[in-house]
């Protein structure tokens, strides 16, 4: 982006409350597949947990999430309940295993009783609790996203971050690493966000795609994992 400009405080204080680990959405109780990963001896180290995470960021949030959203909150914006529809549809079926799933769906439906409860009449959080089989977290995020007014990037910036907070987060407790191994890792993603959100941002219909086979194989040995402290 060749011009700087500058978010309205009061839009841009509602995208740091959506990035918080704090947001009551149960993002905490997921690692998005890094426990299994330190089982499968993949992470073991700060290096090896960075490039990861790393790699998901590029190769999974940017390609699939990031740019469902991208398009869910032009979505949102515009009233059209169909492509809405049809983006929570293409995010509900590309999940790559149960549990990536579960939490897709959990966290959307979460996200929807928070908006319920923010926003109680905005016909828009009606019509995100009635998507079937449930509200998917990259489309109640864009809803949540629209509602405060931010363009579109910043909205994908603040989505970004969270994921990396809260994966982080789940690294330095399963790895376990120490916090400021977990700091050095947390700068490298924000590093590679703004240009992951620009992909996802310039990824069209049929350029979306959600294929991260290491990670799904993963995410399905997790789900029988002898001892886990996550549910993803």
């Amino acid at each position: 982006m060749s011009e700087a400009t500058t978010l309205p405080a009061a839009a841009l204080l509602q995208l740091i409350w959506l990035a918080s680990p704090a947001l009551p959405v149960g993002g905490f109780s997921y690692s998005e597949g890094i426990e299994a990963a330190v089982d499968a001896g993949v992470a073991v180290d700060e290096a090896s947990t960075r490039d990861w995470l790393l790699d998901q960021l590029v190769l999974v949030q940017a390609r699939s999430d990031l740019a469902a959203a991208a398009s869910a909150c032009v979505a949102w914006q515009a009233g059209d309940l169909a492509r809405v529809q049809a983006l929570n549809a293409w995010v509900a079926g590309t999940r790559e295993s149960a549990e990536l799933r579960l939490q897709s769906e959990q966290m959307g439906r979460s996200l929807a009783q928070w908006l319920r409860q923010r926003h109680p009449g905005d016909a828009r959080v009606a019509a995100l609790d009635a998507l079937a089989p449930a509200p998917t977290w990259p489309v109640a995020f864009a809803l949540a996203a629209a509602a405060t007014g931010a363009p579109v990037r910043d909205a994908l910036l603040a989505m970004a971050f969270g994921w990396a907070e809260n994966a982080v987060q789940a690294a330095v407790r399963a790895v376990p690493l120490g916090q400021s191994a977990g700091q050095r890792i947390l700068a490298a993603l924000a590093d590679a966000i703004p240009a992951a959100v620009d992909d996802a941002l310039a990824t069209p219909d049929d350029r979306r795609q959600a294929f991260a086979p290491g990670l799904a194989i993963l995410s399905a040995r997790h789900e029988t994992q002898y001892s886990r402290l996550f549910r993803s």
